[in-house]
């Protein structure tokens, strides 16, 4: 199931999106759909992770003086 939403584009991006959904004969609607899709897909799971890391460090769970050395040695 879909839904209608509005949403503001400046000109210029409003001009490219409907050049973008000509090339293959579709809706403009398609191409803003797809993009806003990605768009959550990827900040969905980042925000989850940065989440997640407040809470361990709110819960005091950091990495030990011997776990930051051990990475620092694999790289230097």
């Amino acid at each position: 199931m879909s839904v209608t939403i509005n949403v503001r584009l400046e000109e210029s991006v409003k001009d490219r999106l409907e050049q973008l959904a000509d090339a293959p004969h579709r809706s403009r609607s398609l191409p803003a759909a797809e993009a806003i899709r990605d768009y959550v897909e990827v900040n969905e799971w980042q925000i989850g992770d940065v989440k997640a890391a407040l809470a361990e460090a709110d819960a005091g769970d950091f990495a030990s003086d011997d776990d930051v050395r051990a990475v620092q040695e694999k790289w230097t």
